[in-house]
Order: structure tokens, then C-alpha cells, then sequence
């Protein structure tokens, strides 16, 4: 069984915003196999079931951000994944809009989510799936940034991203990790810099 967050702040007023891009993405991704996300518990919404031939746990934390271990740790025991088996998706503030980067492990890098993962879980040896959100123009501010709504110029693309963020993480679970690094690493999707 593999374990998918989707990390993000609950509520309508972080609804759209750059942060929440990890709800958005498990969301897609949930309903492109009739997952319901209504199941309540471990602090989070959640949906089990089949996807692309692979027992899966949709999880929402709605600890806000930089609780989402909390949520993260309380499922992967209730439903015994280990973190090897762990998939966060989230946004990243180093990859320009519109990238896709998975990874196998790693530190946070700054992303208090990640931070709290790796707190509660005891390790950063989880699968990632970036999603680029650019970083503020200049010195801007970083959480100013991630907690404002997508540009004008970003929310024509924005459907476009997730799709590709729920294809992403349909090849991991299908074709492995390599085969899905491959195939969207490094790959803008939009071409907005």
C-alpha cells in the first residue's frame, strides 16, 4: 500500500493559493479514480481504495502546514506504511512554475511541512513530488509568496499542472520511481519563468 499527501492549509481562504498546490494535485489525482476524500480521521480527509492497480491512502492533512507530520505519522501507522512507501506532494519554491521534480528522500529544505514530516516519522527517507511555484521577484517575501493566490500570467497553465502532477504520480505507482523521474524531471510544463 502507498500512502499519497497532499500537504496544504485547510480552508476556503488557502483554497487557491500557491501552498495548497499538494491538496490540489492529490485531489486530481483522487478523482481521476473515484476516490472520495470524505473519510475523516488521523487529522486529515482521506479516501482508500484502487489506483492504477495499487492499494493507495489519499490523505489531506488539515493540521495546517506546519502540523502536517502530525496527520502524516498518525496514517502511515494506522495503515502500516512504512515511510519508504510515503509519497508527499507539495510545493517548491525552487523550481520555477510549472516543473515537476520527484525525489526519493532528502532534507526540507526550508518547507515546514516537510519539516514536520521528517520530525514526526524519525527520517526524510520519503518519496517526493515537487511542484514549482517560483520564488517571489527580488528579495520578495517567501510566505507572502506561497500563501498569495497563482499570478495571472500562471492561472491559465494551472489545470495543466495538476494534471501532469496526477500523471506523475499515477507512472510512480505504475512504472517505479526511475521510470517516472524520467519521464517529468526537468520538464517545464509552461514555459513561465
Amino acid at each position: 500500500m502507498k500512502l499519497i499527501a497532499g500537504l496544504g492549509n485547510p480552508g476556503a481562504r488557502y483554497a487557491d493559493t500557491r501552498h495548497n498546490i499538494g491538496f490540489m494535485i492529490a485531489e486530481a489525482f483522487a478523482a481521476r479514480h473515484d476516490l472520495s476524500l470524505k473519510r475523516k480521521g488521523h487529522q486529515a480527509f482521506f479516501g482508500v481504495g484502487r489506483a492504477a492497480g495499487v492499494e493507495v491512502v489519499v490523505l489531506l492533512p488539515q493540521t495546517f502546514m506546519n502540523l502536517s507530520g502530525a496527520s502524516v505519522r498518525s496514517a502511515c501507522q494506522s495503515f502500516s506504511v512504512p515511510p519508504a512507501d510515503l509519497v508527499v506532494v507539495h510545493d517548491e519554491i525552487d523550481l520555477p512554475f510549472g516543473e515537476l521534480r520527484l525525489k526519493a528522500a532528502g532534507g526540507h529544505g526550508g518547507h515546514n511541512g516537510l519539516r514536520s514530516i521528517a520530525q514526526q516519522l524519525g527520517t526524510g527517507e520519503f518519496l517526493r513530488l515537487r511542484v514549482g511555484v517560483g520564488r517571489p521577484p527580488g528579495e520578495g517575501d517567501v510566505s507572502g509568496h506561497v500563501l498569495g493566490p497563482f499570478s495571472a500570467a500562471e492561472r491559465p497553465f494551472l489545470e495543466e499542472v495538476v494534471t501532469a502532477g496526477a500523471e506523475a504520480l499515477e507512472c510512480l505507482l505504475t512504472e517505479g520511481l526511475t521510470a517516472a523521474m524520467n519521464r517529468f524531471n526537468n520538464r517545464n510544463l509552461v514555459g513561465i519563468k
